[in-house]
């Protein structure tokens, strides 16, 4: 799907779908782009506060652990977010 605003100036685009896909209901595409915004939410807090940018080595093997253990941090920030709040004991 494309969407594009221009001056009315600009030559119509054509208005034919993708011939292999079905036509897609709106609120396909809106779930779609949240998933999006979602994955680029996600990629922005692994690089700032976990420090995915933060890697200053030189090998392959380096750069891979520290991407492995970012990445594990960023499951358990994630799983401890989402886990259930117990009410504290009085």
């Amino acid at each position: 799907m494309l969407a594009a605003n221009g001056p009315p100036t600009w030559p119509s685009l054509p208005t034919t779908g993708c011939p292999t896909f079905p036509p897609t209901p709106v609120e396909d595409v809106v779930r779609l782009a949240k998933i999006r915004w979602r994955i680029e939410h996600d990629y922005r807090e692994l690089k700032t506060p976990l420090g995915l940018d933060h890697f200053d080595g030189r090998s392959w093997a380096g750069r891979h652990r520290h991407v492995t253990l970012v990445t594990a941090t960023h499951l358990f920030v994630t799983l401890v977010r989402i886990r259930p709040k117990v009410p504290a004991r009085a």
